[in-house]
């Protein structure tokens, strides 16, 4: 069966696509990478901050899922299962990075090398905007990560998951493990951080 058609029994029943992740099946797994890389890699960039790590919590990410994989037993939905992993490789990574830049000190004599360019989080754009357009997305894209970057973790996440990558409200308690209202209340406290804190950057582009 090819990866189209895996695709589409996907769409059609999600049971169709686990039972062949489960015996092992390759093209299943390049199926799933194929529907779920991107907003994986957008929720670790979006929490994370930095390309680099956020590619090394997708990865890890993945590597938990295709080991996992044979123990899901669909008590929820394989998108929200996809995504408490993601968010806990996420976690794990930020912590590990925190540690990491406590230890190390970069010497100012040495250049710094960047192992890939800043790409943003992953996405497909329907036509090719002009240069003053890609200027323009570049700097918003640019106020969002940062001002994003300024809240905290729990409300960061909570709007991320709800405003970015379009979850239920149902979808992100199950995802976080925790009730409706409590995520009401953190995304209602976080978009309030968040537009305060690009107030300034709206108002200096009118």
């Amino acid at each position: 069966m090819s990866n189209f058609e895996i695709g589409f029994d996907f769409i059609e029943n999600e049971v169709a696509l686990v039972d062949r992740l489960q015996v092992g099946s390759e093209e299943a797994f390049e199926t799933l990478m194929h529907l779920y890389k991107a907003p994986v890699y957008n929720i670790a960039y979006r929490i994370l901050g930095d390309p680099c790590e956020a590619a090394d919590a997708v990865q890890e990410t993945f590597m938990k899922i295709y080991k996992g994989i044979r123990n899901f037993r669909g008590e929820s939905g394989l998108k929200t299962w996809i995504y408490k992993i993601a968010i806990a490789e996420t976690l794990n990574r930020q912590r590990w990075w925190k540690r990491w830049r406590r230890k190390v000190t970069l010497s100012l004599d040495e250049p710094i090398r960047f192992t890939q360019e800043y790409s943003g989080p992953m996405e497909l754009p329907d036509s090719q905007p002009g240069p003053e357009a890609c200027l323009a997305a570049r700097e918003t894209e640019q106020a969002v990560q940062k001002a994003l970057s300024t809240l905290s973790l729990d409300f960061r996440i909570v709007v991320v998951l709800r405003d970015i990558e379009g979850l239920s409200y149902e979808e992100i308690a199950e995802t976080l493990r925790i009730s409706l209202g409590t995520v009401k209340s953190r995304l209602w406290r976080g978009r309030v951080e968040l537009k305060n804190k690009l107030h300034d950057f709206v108002n200096g582009h009118r």
